[in-house]
């Protein structure tokens, strides 16, 4: 490779690899599926190697795609950040910020405090970034992460937002039709709400809850969000942060011995203290969390 290879090539290799055709991660990339060919061909050709196969599935992608992959993501989120520090430059605070949070935080906590963020600063705009894997700071996948571990890179900046506490809860119209389970072997006879794969959390749960395992559950998923539904629905009993069950009386809480809580944190890169969008958002999302935290 005796030239520079253009950040195009590898952004149409990415998007194949991620949508699995050309006509999709055409669509997805806004451009013609011809375009996305012809950089396939040009990039397969300055790497000197195969990267994707035919098949009547689509495009399969090589062990050197695959291998290539991280790095090309690793590319994509620095032109991200790129894009959102330019957008940034100027008076005030103004340009883009990119906050990941857990799906529960992300969807019923943090709408408000962004709600009233853009109504005080107009000219700020967010991303809001929702999955309960660990976007990486460092490789700037997101500006600011809502997590529940302490971060350990010394390049992040941490600020320890409190506690948030777990608890059983169900729907008042689910115990008037099955009863108030009052201790932990009854819970066998009720609908549990709990996910489908093992976690973490269902390990560390199943120390104080040997019941709370997936076999004991009636109704599973792997969505935080989807769970919360179901309870809210009134379908079973199932785990509910006790900040949200206070906003909806119709949830009661049972067996509250079982209190497991999240330690909570606010994280962005260090190079980001200076950045007046970084700055105003950090500083909301701290404030407002901590309200809502123990």
């Amino acid at each position: 490779m005796d030239t520079e290879i253009s950040w195009e090539l590898y952004r149409s290799y990415l998007s194949v690899l991620l949508e699995g055709s050309l006509s999709a991660a055409a669509r997805a990339m806004g451009v013609a599926q011809p375009t996305v060919g012809r950089h396939i061909a040009a990039l397969e050709a300055q790497l000197g190697l195969a990267l994707f196969t035919r098949s009547q599935l689509g495009l399969l992608p090589t062990e050197a795609a695959i291998t290539l992959k991280p790095y090309a993501e690793a590319m994509m989120a620095s032109a991200a950040a790129l894009k959102r520090a330019a957008e940034s430059q100027g008076d005030g605070v103004q340009g883009t910020v990119r906050i990941s949070a857990s799906e529960v935080i992300g969807a019923e906590v943090l709408p408000p405090i962004i709600s009233q963020l853009q109504s005080t600063y107009p000219a700020l705009k967010v991303e809001l970034v929702l999955t309960n894997q660990v976007q990486d700071l460092v490789r700037r996948d997101a500006d600011i992460a809502v997590r529940m571990a302490q971060p350990t890179q010394e390049v992040l900046i941490a600020r320890r937002v409190g506690e948030i506490e777990l608890g059983l809860h169900a729907h008042e119209r689910y115990l008037q039709a099955r009863g108030t389970p009052i201790s932990l072997a009854e819970l066998k006879h009720h609908a549990l709400i709990g996910f489908d794969q093992e976690t973490p959390f269902l390990r560390a749960a199943r120390q104080v809850l040997p019941v709370w395992h997936r076999e004991a559950f009636m109704l599973r998923s792997d969505s935080d969000l989807a769970q919360l539904a179901m309870i809210r629905a009134g379908a079973g009993i199932g785990v509910c942060q006790a900040g949200l069950a206070k906003r909806t009386p119709e949830l009661v809480r049972v067996l509250p011995q079982f209190g497991p809580k999240l330690e909570t944190w606010l994280t962005m890169h260090e190079d980001l203290r200076t950045s007046p969008r970084c700055k105003v958002t950090f500083d909301a999302l701290f404030l407002d969390l901590q309200q809502y935290a123990v």
